[in-house]
């Protein structure tokens, strides 16, 4: 054992381990012969589904561009690391003791000793290894203990390796992360005890079905893989998702905008706008009669608009970021007022399109445009310093080899992006999927949000080039360096009240981040942290509440200050929040019917959120 390592306090002596998993069904072997067939029949298949795209010139050869950062990034890792000799050897050395250790530890519990301390150990957290075999028998545990080894060694030498800029660093950490969760013994059958007891009491049935599940699934994504993390059949946008009623009252190129229809006999006389993400589809505020926060707000009293982006193809290619301001939120804005009369609103934007937001309000800031008398951003990013692991993808290499991509076809698929988002939480939202469906053969549970997260949306190419270059590279909103309509944008120049709500566990728009960006605002911002992440911290039914929020006064300082002096609320911040609005503006006026007495196009969700990447 490793010196100064605790000792067990006692060694219980028993029968040599048994080195197969528990409870192994003996299987039928013709079957299994039978079922090996067909798997390669079904390898085949997928084989062919990924070839095909690729032979017909419609799809390049998948991953070069991004397997050559990666080569490139991890190889200025370890030759920055190799030319300190010492920390090299310390590093070796270190790797190969613990080797030796858990050498030595499986030899003791192969004679029957069940009380050796292990050398590594998964997090509390990591659900991966919560099969019992990965414990009770030395070869998985073994398995298991030389996997967090190696990959906890890789992620120091990232950690340890001097003469690197941060953002090589990141995407070093980024990268580890990566192949860590890939080469997870969890992953592969012959090293997974669950799959392997599958296979043996389904005589590989489950590899047959899994297999034929990883061919439909690159087929559906033209040669690419569609990953498949919910039963797309068991949900219908407009039948049992994005059900609140209403109209859709106008549409153009890049918007249609809906009018919600009143559930109460009056309400707030300054109507509510909603900007969602472009890169997604906006029912994520309306995913079922539960869990949406549209029809909450309508049944709390508010005339509830929210735009509908399209989903663009080569028409949009030229769409710009300003074009999606004027076209998207100013032309709601102008309907808005056609339809009730009413020269301001309150506005919300989620994520990207509460970015956008925060820019259309210094456009009109410039132009001492008032149309927008209070703001609410969720989860929003309008200072990019802190941007969290998506800045992994963006340095100027990269971001011409997108634009070259995208340029190329007039949009980035709405694949790309899922993608990224998957990747910042592997074991969470790639690898898990992967066992279940494609090794273990089964269909995933029909879940609303991850059907969500599954239809994607593409991004014209002008547009999302600006907003990767402004943002995330060059930071150029905060630093009032952004230019839109001739114009320098100063933040610090919107002086309307906000209502700034982030999420502590936020992946994609980290709770530091939009803390920070509170600071460049020129108006009273109310600072409010919800409980989980970038989705469930927003989508957190106030008759359903799974998590609680924090409030705490003007957020001045850092993040972990602001929340050690914050009071903690159980429960939902939607009531909190619509407090907030009454306070804004308390007047009421009767319901306003959708449409308002107007013909309207069609029913809600509209025809733009139907369209399938």
């Amino acid at each position: 054992m490793e010196s100064g390592k605790s000792q067990p306090k006692s060694q219980t002596k028993s029968q040599p381990a048994d080195l197969v998993p528990a409870d192994l069904p003996v299987p039928d072997y013709d079957a299994l012969a039978s079922n090996t067939a067909r798997l390669m029949e079904e390898m085949g298949r997928a084989t062919a589904a990924s070839l095909r795209p690729i032979e017909r010139g419609e799809l390049k050869p998948a991953g070069a561009e991004e397997t050559s950062d990666l080569v490139k990034t991890l190889g200025t890792v370890v030759e920055r690391f190799v030319s300190d000799p010492q920390k090299m050897i310390l590093a070796q050395t270190e790797l190969t003791r613990n080797f030796i250790d858990l050498w030595a530890g499986t030899m003791r519990r192969m004679q029957g000793d069940n009380e050796v301390t292990p050398v590594a150990a998964p997090e509390p957290s990591d659900k991966r290894f919560k099969d019992p075999d990965w414990n009770a028998n030395p070869v998985f545990d073994f398995i298991k203990q030389a996997y967090l080894i190696t990959s906890r060694w890789a992620e120091n030498v990232v950690d340890q390796a001097e003469g690197i800029d941060d953002h090589t660093r990141h995407k070093a950490q980024f990268y580890v992360r990566q192949l860590s969760s890939a080469f997870a013994p969890t992953n592969f059958a012959g090293t997974n005890p669950e799959v392997l007891r599958e296979t043996f009491a389904q005589n590989g049935e489950n590899l047959v079905r899994g297999m034929r599940m990883l061919a439909e699934d690159i087929e559906a994504g033209n040669g690419r893989l569609k990953l498949r993390q919910s039963t797309s059949g068991s949900f219908d946008v407009g039948v049992n998702l994005a059900t609140t009623p209403g109209k859709v009252v106008f549409r153009n190129d890049l918007i249609e905008l809906i009018q919600y229809a009143p559930t109460t006999e009056s309400v707030y006389k300054r109507p509510l706008l909603i900007v969602p993400p472009w890169i997604n589809k906006f029912y994520i505020l309306d995913l079922n009669a539960e869990k949406s926060f549209i029809r909450w707000a309508v049944s709390q009293g508010l005339t509830v608009f929210c735009m509908s982006w399209v989903n663009p193809d080569e028409r949009q290619a030229q769409k710009s970021f300003e074009d999606y301001i004027h076209e998207g939120i100013y032309a709601a804005l102008g309907e808005i007022k056609s339809l009730t009369g009413e020269e301001q609103v309150t506005a919300i934007g989620y994520c990207v399109g509460g970015t956008l937001l925060s820019v259309a309000l210094a456009d009109m800031a410039t132009k001492n445009d008032n149309r927008i008398a209070s703001a609410t951003l969720f989860t929003t990013q309008v200072d990019f310093t802190y941007a969290g692991d998506l800045k992994v993808f963006v340095d100027e290499e990269q971001i011409r080899n997108l634009e070259d991509r995208m340029y190329a076809q007039g949009y980035l698929e709405g694949s790309s992006m899922a993608s990224a988002f998957n990747m910042l939480r592997p074991n969470d939202l790639i690898w898990p999927y992967v066992v279940n469906v494609y090794l273990k053969g089964q269909d995933p549970f029909p879940f609303d949000l991850l059907y969500w997260n599954s239809d994607s949306t593409r991004m014209p190419a002008a547009n999302h080039s600006f907003y990767l270059r402004n943002c995330y590279l060059d930071n150029k909103l905060s630093k009032g360096e952004m230019v839109i309509g001739g114009k320098h944008l100063d933040l610090g120049k919107v002086k309307i009240p906000i209502y700034n709500l982030a999420a502590r566990e936020d992946h994609i728009a980290p709770a530091k981040s939009v803390f920070l960006g509170s600071s460049f605002f020129g108006g009273d911002i109310t600072f409010v942290l919800a409980g989980s992440g970038h989705i469930a911290g927003v989508v957190n039914p106030a008759g359903k509440p799974k998590y609680q929020y924090w409030t705490g006064g003007p957020p001045i300082g850092a993040l972990s200050d602001w929340i050690a002096r914050a009071e903690e609320h159980p429960g939902s911040w939607w009531p909190h929040w619509i407090q907030w609005i009454e306070a804004q503006s308390p007047e009421k006026v009767p319901a306003r019917e959708a449409g308002c007495g107007r013909p309207t196009l069609c029913d809600a969700p509209g025809e733009y959120v139907r369209a399938r990447a």
